[in-house]
C-alpha cells in the first residue's frame, strides 16, 4: 500500500479539474482498502473512495484520503443452462466488463456499454442508458462499512435502487466502500431496442442480426455522436438528472412548446430530458471561460483547458437558476460535488 502525500488528482477525475489530495492511496485489494481507512482514521481525516474519476467534479483541493479503488477480477462464479452469474472486482472500468459479457453473449448490459467509470460505481448511480438500468441485472454486492471495517453482501432488495440513486448514494454516502459487484445474465439474451434514439439506429438491420453484439455497437455509435470523448475533452458525462413532474405541469409545458419530449413512469408521472430544458433556455454550446456546455448535448458540461472546478460549477448553478425560471423545475446534479 503506497501513500503518496500532497497528491494531485488532474489525470484522476475526468473532468480534468487540477486539485491536489492531501494523502492518496491506491488499492488493489479488500485489505488495503481497509488498510487505507485506518490510515484515514488515526489521522482524523476525511476518506474519499474514487472510482474512475467520471462521475465527481472537484471545486476545491480535498483535504483528506483519497482512496483510489483499483480492485480487479472478472470471473463466472455460477452457471445453468439459462443464467450466469458474473463476479467483478469493483475496480474493473465498466465498459470492460461489458466487453467480457458481450463477448461470451451474456445478455443484459450490452444497452449500458461505453458507460464511463468504475464497476463499483454502477449501482451507486443504478446507471442506465437506452431502456436498461443496472438493477435489472443486479444480484449482490459486497463492500466495507468505513465506521468498523465491517463486511456486508447487498443483495438487489437490500439496495433501494431508484432513478439514477440507491442506498449507497443516499443514507449510506461515504460510509460504505463496494469491493466487488455480482450481475445475473442471461446466457439466452433477448434484443431490447425500445428506445427511440435505439429503434432508429436499428430500424433497416434484419432481426436475425440483430445480435448483443450489435447491440452494443449501436449504442457505442449513438454514445459517440452526441457525447464528448474525455481524453479530448474534459466532462462527467450527464451533469444533471432528468427531472421527473407530474401530468399537469408536463401538460403545461407541452402547450407552450409542441415538441417538448416526454417520458409517462410506471406510476404516470413524466420525466422530461434535462438537456432538452437547458438547450430551450439558449444555453446549448454556451461557453464561458473555458467552461461550458457541450455543442452536441447541452446536459454535458465540459472544460475546454483550464476550468476550475469553481468555474463549473457555478456554470451549473447558472443553468439551474435558467430552467428553473423558464419551466419552474429543479435540476438536480447527477454528478458528485465535492
Amino acid at each position: 500500500m503506497n501513500i503518496i502525500e500532497n497528491k494531485s488528482l488532474l489525470k484522476y477525475n475526468t473532468f480534468n479539474v487540477d486539485v491536489n489530495s492531501e494523502y492518496f492511496i491506491e488499492c488493489n485489494s479488500k485489505e488495503e482498502i481497509k488498510g487505507a481507512i485506518k490510515l484515514a482514521d488515526e489521522k482524523i481525516l476525511p476518506p474519499l473512495i474514487l472510482g474512475g474519476g467520471s462521475n465527481i467534479l472537484f471545486t476545491k483541493d480535498f483535504e483528506g484520503v483519497v482512496i483510489k479503488n483499483s480492485i480487479k477480477g472478472i470471473e463466472v462464479i455460477e452457471e445453468t443452462d439459462e443464467h450466469v452469474l458474473i463476479k467483478c472486482g469493483a475496480g474493473e472500468i465498466w465498459d470492460n466488463l461489458v466487453e467480457f459479457c458481450v463477448e461470451k453473449n451474456f445478455g443484459g448490459i450490452e444497452n449500458l456499454s461505453l458507460i464511463p467509470g468504475t464497476v463499483g460505481a454502477a449501482p451507486i448511480q443504478n446507471i442506465g442508458a437506452y431502456g436498461a438500468e443496472l438493477k435489472d441485472v443486479f444480484y449482490s454486492l459486497t463492500g466495507v462499512f468505513l465506521s468498523n471495517l465491517q463486511e456486508k453482501v447487498f443483495y438487489e432488495k437490500d439496495c433501494k435502487f431508484g432513478y439514477r440513486c440507491s442506498i449507497f448514494k443516499d443514507e449510506l454516502k461515504n460510509k460504505f466502500v463496494i469491493t466487488e459487484v455480482v450481475l445475473k445474465l442471461t446466457k439466452n439474451p433477448l434484443i431490447n431496442t425500445d428506445y427511440s434514439s435505439l429503434a432508429k439506429a436499428a430500424f433497416d438491420i434484419p432481426s436475425e442480426e440483430l445480435t448483443i453484439k450489435k447491440v452494443s455497437e449501436l449504442v457505442k455509435q449513438i454514445r459517440r455522436s452526441k457525447l464528448p470523448d474525455t481524453k479530448e475533452i474534459g466532462n462527467a458525462g450527464s451533469f444533471f438528472k432528468n427531472p421527473i413532474v407530474d401530468k399537469n405541469h408536463a401538460e403545461k409545458i407541452k402547450l407552450e412548446f409542441t415538441d417538448s419530449i416526454q417520458y409517462e413512469t410506471e406510476d404516470g408521472q413524466f420525466k422530461i430530458p434535462a438537456g432538452w430544458l437547458i438547450e430551450k433556455c439558449g444555453l446549448k454550446g454556451m461557453r464561458v471561460g473555458d467552461s461550458g456546455t457541450y455543442d452536441k448535448q447541452a446536459l454535458v458540461l465540459v472544460n475546454h483547458g483550464k476550468a476550475s472546478g469553481q468555474e463549473i460549477y457555478k456554470l451549473a448553478e447558472f443553468i439551474r437558476k435558467q430552467v428553473s425560471f423558464n419551466f419552474n423545475i429543479n435540476l438536480e446534479a447527477e454528478v458528485n460535488i465535492i
